[in-house]
Parts: structure tokens; C-alpha cells; sequence
């Protein structure tokens, strides 16, 4: 089933989201959804992506899972990748119903969310808005948590102009500005060159594809929503990382600050890594993430961050 459709129609015609749903190998691929759901207490791994990319930033984490038996959903948000491109849409609110979409459809159980940069603000607010209907477990890789933009409440926060330069290099010259925020995604510099250029390459075509207007009011989401209040409705096992070297969400505002919010989850922080750690620190980051998802039922009380 490539493509999901939501019950979004505001823009003249439904948005259509596309999933890549990889059974593991220990799953009979003849089944159907419903029979996945049904036969199996394996828990499902959704991969939530970040901005401005699409469900192929995690192969290698797809890849690494469905190898040892997961079974694997990713998805495009919509605006990006092969879903659909409507002209709104793009806010946490739409976000959260368009993943319970995909998990109503899928009629899955037993749910692991992995949330990546935005994808984060996505897990937060799918708890406050739905529940946190059929999620066992969260993960919060370089997320936007608990809330980005600096405010008189929120003095750690990245001040306004910040954003405001950002959405004028987006409208200004849009391929520009993402061939230089992917040399800042990774921690690419002149004497550090965590990813080839073959990689950066790639992930420029990619975010070149997505719509424009979702490029920006999506920037404009992820800055400026504030998911402080949906961090308290978070009650399932959780796990936190964030690289300390992260210049495009700095860890200050943001995985720092949902760990006080989330004391009780497990706090990973990735010693020297950038925003995109799930290249960068790829086989630490999956060895994290099935440690997590193998553990048994946690007794959820307060934890201290690991630096490693």
C-alpha cells in the first residue's frame, strides 16, 4: 500500500501520503496489514522524518530493522518526497492527524514512534491531539522540542531574526539556501567532512523536490510552535538523543530542555555530533534505538543524561 489517503480535502482535492512499509524478515509478506497487526506483539517502528527531507533520510535505520525482523513504516509528510503537495496544511495539528492516518490505516498496534528534528514536534503533539492511541514507545532524535523560538519565557530559545533571515534565503534563492544548510545539517566544514559530497548531492535533490511553500511554512511550524504543554502528555518509555555539536537545533533549547521536561526518559547525548547524527553516528544511533526498542517495560522513573 504506497499511498495513504487522509481525510484532509480543505485544498480541493485529498492528500495522499506516501509510506514505504517494510516487513521484516521474520514476517510472512504475503499478509495483509490487518494480519500483520494481528499475528505479531512486535512492535512496529514509524520513522518520522525531518525537514527538509523525506522518508529516505532513514534507510540506513529501515535497513538495520527490518533486517533483525521489524517491521518498518516511513513516510513523506505532506509537501515532500512523493506525497501529495497541497498549498496549506502545514501545521503540527494537520501533522498529527496525517500520522494517525497512516496508523488507522495500517491498523497498527504496539507503535515505536521515532521523531527526527520537526518529526519530533510530530510525536509530541500526536500525544497531546490523539492520545498517544496504539504508541508503546517514543523517540526523540535532534528534535525541536520542547520549543525553538526564544521568547521572554523561553530565554535559551534561537531569537527571531534567526528564522527571519532563513525564510528571506528561501524565498530569495531556495537551491542555494539548501545546498549551504546541508554543509550545517552534517558539520561539514574546511577541515570536517563527515558525509561525501555524493551524500550531500543527494539530499539536495531530495529536498529540492519537496513544494516550496511547504519548504517554508513548515520552517515557520517547527519555529515557532510551542509543544511544551505536549511534552506532560508524552507517558510512554522514551528516549532522547541529541548530538552537542547540533548548530541547526541546538541542544540548549531543545534536548536539554525535554529532558527536564521528560526527566524519567533515557537522555543519550552524542558527544562532538551534528544535527544529523542518523549519517553521522549511524551505527550508534541504530545500536541506541534497538537497545530501546528491546527493552521491557520500564519503571519510568527520573533518569540522567549519558554523554558518550
Amino acid at each position: 500500500m504506497p499511498y495513504i489517503q487522509t481525510n484532509d480535502s480543505r485544498f480541493g482535492e485529498p492528500v495522499n501520503l506516501f509510506v514505504q512499509d517494510v516487513a521484516g524478515s521474520t514476517y510472512d509478506t504475503t499478509s495483509t496489514a490487518t494480519t500483520f497487526a494481528a499475528e505479531t506483539t512486535q512492535p512496529t517502528i514509524i520513522f518520522i522524518h525531518g525537514w527538509p527531507l523525506s522518508h529516505e533520510m532513514w534507510e540506513n535505520q529501515v535497513a538495520y530493522f527490518a533486517d533483525r525482523g521489524y517491521r518498518c513504516v516511513a513516510y513523506d509528510r505532506r509537501g515532500f518526497g512523493k506525497s501529495s503537495k497541497p498549498w496549506g496544511g502545514y501545521d503540527y495539528d494537520t501533522f498529527a492527524d496525517d500520522l494517525k492516518a497512516v496508523i488507522d490505516e495500517l491498523n497498527l498496534n504496539n507503535v515505536i514512534l521515532v521523531g527526527f528534528s520537526m518529526g519530533g514536534g510530530e510525536v509530541a503533539r500526536y500525544f497531546s491531539r490523539h492520545g498517544g492511541a496504539s504508541v508503546s514507545k517514543a523517540v526523540l532524535v535532534s528534535a525541536v522540542t520542547p520549543y525553538m523560538l526564544q521568547t521572554d519565557d523561553n530565554p535559551d530559545g534561537v531569537p527571531q531574526d534567526t528564522f527571519d533571515s532563513m525564510a528571506e534565503d528561501i524565498q530569495k534563492d531556495r537551491y542555494a539556501f539548501l545546498e549551504t544548510f546541508a554543509k550545517q545539517f552534517y558539520g561539514v566544514g574546511l577541515l570536517s567532512n563527515p558525509v561525501s559530497q555524493a551524500h550531500l548531492n543527494h539530499d539536495f535533490l531530495l529536498a529540492s523536490l519537496a513544494s516550496p511553500k511547504a519548504t517554508l511554512d513548515c520552517a515557520k511550524a517547527f519555529s515557532s510552535t510551542d509543544f511544551r504543554a505536549d511534552m506532560s502528555t508524552i507517558t510512554v518509555p522514551t528516549l532522547i538523543i541529541h548530538g552537542d555539536d547540533d548548530k541547526t537545533v541546538p541542544i540548549e533549547s531543545s534536548g536539554d530542555k525535554s529532558h527536564e521536561l521528560l526527566p524519567q526518559a533515557e537522555y543519550k547525548i552524542y558527544d562532538g555530533e551534528p544535527h544529523g547524527l542518523f549519517v553521522t553516528a549511524k551505527d550508534q544511533l541504530n545500536e541506541d534505538l534497538l537497545s530501546f526498542v528491546q527493552a521491557g517495560a520500564s519503571s519510568y522513573q527520573t533518569t540522567s543524561a549519558v554523554t558518550y
